[in-house]
């Protein structure tokens, strides 16, 4: 793979129902900025279908969340996790991978721009879903640095060009 130099992006957590996740028509942006589609896909809050399309939602993208080291991004997670766990199986084991496992994993693929998304189920029985985001984004390299300049964490921002025109600023 090769070499990626940027900033992360941490957007969620989104709790949900089952079958809010799966309307999938708000999970994906339209052809173009007067699509009804990419408005109802700007305002939703369900998380996107491919996680670099986060970095379209520019009004869900908070300084804060944004991070120059992995591990901010690392910590996040953890925090994020804590703060809702995967719910436990019947038979009292993990329903999914431990934290440790999870965390090794973000900050094996994190700093080679590989995007991380953890979806599982709460006690509640509702899905939880958040995600960091490479910014820029390795899979769509057009999309620019949703935060304008100066107030991203890196102050590293995509030329516009060949983002599709309705995301020009």
């Amino acid at each position: 793979m090769t070499s990626w130099s940027g900033h992360w992006h941490g957007y969620g957590p989104w709790h949900g129902s089952r079958d809010a996740y799966g309307q999938e028509p708000l999970r994906r942006p339209g052809r173009g900025a007067d699509d009804p589609r990419t408005q109802a896909f700007l305002a939703s809050t369900l998380p996107p279908l491919m996680t670099g399309h986060w970095l379209l939602r520019r009004a869900q993208t908070a300084r804060e969340r944004t991070w120059d080291a992995v591990a901010g991004a690392l910590g996040w997670l953890a925090e994020t996790h804590a703060g809702a766990p995967p719910a436990t199986r019947p038979d009292g084991g993990p329903s999914c991978l431990p934290l440790r496992a999870r965390l090794a994993h973000a900050r094996d693929v994190l700093p080679r721009g590989v995007d991380v998304a953890w979806v599982y189920y709460l006690a509640s029985r509702n899905l939880v879903s958040y995600a960091v985001v490479c910014c820029p984004n390795r899979f769509h390299p057009a999309l620019p640095c949703p935060l304008p300049p100066g107030r991203g964490g890196a102050g590293q921002h995509l030329p516009v060009s060949g983002a599709p025109s309705w995301l020009e600023p």
